[in-house]
């Protein structure tokens, strides 16, 4: 018997025409025509230009592998074109439709085939799509940057034949000038209107080796740590910058998606210990390269807490933009690729909502925690895990749990006073128990002025001024954390605050608005099913109402009023969900 073929990560796509059984009984000679036609599109056209590889045609389907999540989508959504302009001319019993499913796993490749569970868990999903719909699993979703790839809608989790766990998949769409429903902008009249904007993008290595990829992720940590501490300029969160890792978009494209004026990005090669670095700054508005310097010096170095690398790399750059020196303020990086992987998985676990994946975030940052219990960072993060138990739930006590997200904050402040980050995490939680809202208050403008940058500051900012302040306030700081990180994982979270202030204001179509759009996202995620169903019914639409009650209710069974009002504070908003959920017959205890 032959060797197993070599294993490689892959992304599979599976495409069926849709009740093609019934389509040939009725015309064979024309179904068989049109199929071979479309076929010939696939391999001589789409396929390729997505990079893509046909493994075999079924007759009525293919299996097509590809490298990347991003090439897998865009050679989904090109071949469900194919069959619309014959449709128009076919009655709806004639159309022909397709339906595909899209996998990223570890597959057994050779020159004819793909192996492995990874190509059945693509068929299931297939089969879940209706006509027309692209289906994709949680591989591939994490691999695509929503509202650069593609636009989404959460279909849940679902159980599918000889497949041991539920599986979440998101139906995609192509993106459109207006499938966004939040378009970032900056707040009318606010002091930092003014500032340039800057987006550092991950610097991509001139060398293949895989070890060497973790030196580009570190240059832009690093330089975006820096430059967030000026006050004169506003720089893009790096949630957002390292959706463009590895995609050779020009600067304009990039400063289009982001709204930044000025991107800073390049490349670097290593040679032993030293590191080689060559920076562009790019004018988006202008077209041109307004500064570009080749730094060297030891790859060593930019792990260290004061990197003279990258401090020379930002002074230059700010240098050049401001004809000024930045400060040189540097947060602590996690040194190692791999704790780095586990944090990022932590972070994105953590905002997927459901309990498990809940379980699985906080097993992840434990990890990290115990690995670097120097790093503040990850404590931060951990704190902000026990204040997502209490919004999905899961806290059988919630003021217990808010007190440990407090206190785990501030063992990240012990470690790094001036974290923005733990700062607004802490103020958050205070904000929520309610027993001391002008301490929260104060926490959190002191976040936003340690780092007037940090996305996250802004956000829990508006979450205070939705609960104790003005409407007006938590409206701008919500838009202000959209424009600092336009392309946000947690993007959802951003639109339900912002859903949240409209709803505040009482702007209740603008706020339903903005729930679908972040329910597109996470239909798990609970505040913005409670926004969506005060929404719903204060505008008076009772049936729409009931429907997400149901569904609050499906996702949290136990629910009563009690724990509503436990779960938090008083405010009046909260007090405006008892109200409808009290009209909506939640039990009192």
């Amino acid at each position: 018997m032959p060797p197993l073929p070599q294993q490689r990560h892959k992304v599979v796509l599976v495409i069926d025409l849709v009740e093609s059984v019934r389509l040939m009984a009725a015309n064979e000679a024309a179904v068989v025509n049109q199929w071979r036609g479309f076929m010939h599109h696939a391999v001589s056209q789409v396929l390729p230009a997505c990079r893509g590889r046909l493994v075999k045609s079924l007759g009525d389907g293919l299996l097509a592998e590809f490298d990347q999540p991003t090439e897998g989508v865009q050679a989904a959504l090109a071949l469900h074109q194919y069959f619309a302009p014959l449709n128009q001319t076919l009655p709806p019993s004639q159309q022909l439709h397709l339906r595909a499913g899209l996998n990223a796993t570890n597959l057994y490749v050779d020159e004819n085939d793909v192996y492995g569970h990874g190509v059945n868990l693509a068929a299931r999903v297939a089969d879940l799509a209706s006509p027309g719909e692209t289906l994709v699993t949680t591989s591939i979703f994490d691999g695509i940057v929503v509202g650069v790839d593609a636009e989404v809608e959460d279909r849940g989790e679902s159980y599918l034949k000889h497949w041991p766990e539920p599986v979440r998949t998101w139906q995609i769409y192509p993106v459109s000038s207006t499938s966004a429903a939040a378009r970032p902008r900056v707040p009318e009249g606010a002091a930092t209107d003014f500032r340039p904007s800057i987006a550092i993008v991950p610097f991509e290595t001139r060398s293949h080796a895989a070890e060497q990829f973790v030196i580009g992720e570190l240059i832009a940590d690093g330089v975006i740590a820096q430059l967030s501490r000026s006050q004169n300029l506003r720089v893009i969160s790096r949630m957002s910058t390292t959706a463009f890792r590895g995609r050779n978009s020009s600067a304009d494209q990039i400063g289009q998606h982001l709204d930044a004026s000025f991107v800073l990005g390049g490349s670097y090669v290593t040679y032993g210990d030293k590191v080689v670095i060559m920076a562009e700054l790019s004018d988006r508005k202008r077209g041109e390269v307004i500064w570009a310097e080749r730094l060297t010096g030891d790859t060593r170095d930019l792990l260290e807490a004061q990197s003279s690398l990258l401090d020379a790399l930002c002074s230059a750059c700010a240098k050049a933009l401001l004809n000024d020196v930045v400060q040189r303020t540097l947060v602590l990086p996690v040194p190692q690729l791999d704790s780095n992987a586990l944090m990022l998985g932590g972070i994105t676990l953590m905002h997927r909502s459901t309990p498990r994946d809940l379980q699985r975030s906080h097993q992840l940052l434990e990890a990290v925690v115990e690995r670097h219990k120097r790093v503040a960072t990850p404590w931060a993060w951990l704190a902000k895990w026990h204040i997502m138990q209490v919004v999905q739930g899961l806290s059988g006590e919630p003021a217990r749990d808010f007190q440990r997200a407090i206190d785990t904050a501030d063992r990240a402040l012990d470690l790094e006073p001036a974290s923005s980050l733990a700062m607004a995490i802490k103020g958050h939680a205070l904000c929520h128990l309610g027993e001391d809202v002008d301490a929260s208050h104060r926490l959190l403008q002191e976040a936003t002025q340690s780092n007037p940058n940090d996305p996250m500051a802004w956000l829990y900012n508006s979450v205070w001024s939705t609960m104790w302040g003005t409407p007006e306030d938590s409206m701008t700081e919500a838009e202000n954390a959209l424009h600092l990180s336009p392309l946000d994982p947690q993007k959802y979270y951003f639109e339900m605050m912002l859903a949240n202030s409209y709803l505040a204001m009482g702007r209740l179509d603008q706020a339903i608005t903005l729930c679908r759009s972040s329910l597109a996202k996470n239909r798990y995620h609970l505040p913005t099913l409670r926004a969506m169903l005060i929404s719903q019914y204060e505008m008076g639409l009772v049936d729409e109402a009931r429907e997400t009650f149901a569904t609050i209710l499906a996702l949290q069974p136990d629910l009563t009023l009690t724990k509503y009002l436990a779960a938090g504070s008083h405010s009046r908003l909260r007090q405006r969900g008892a109200r409808v959920f009290a009209e909506l017959g939640l039990r009192q205890h």
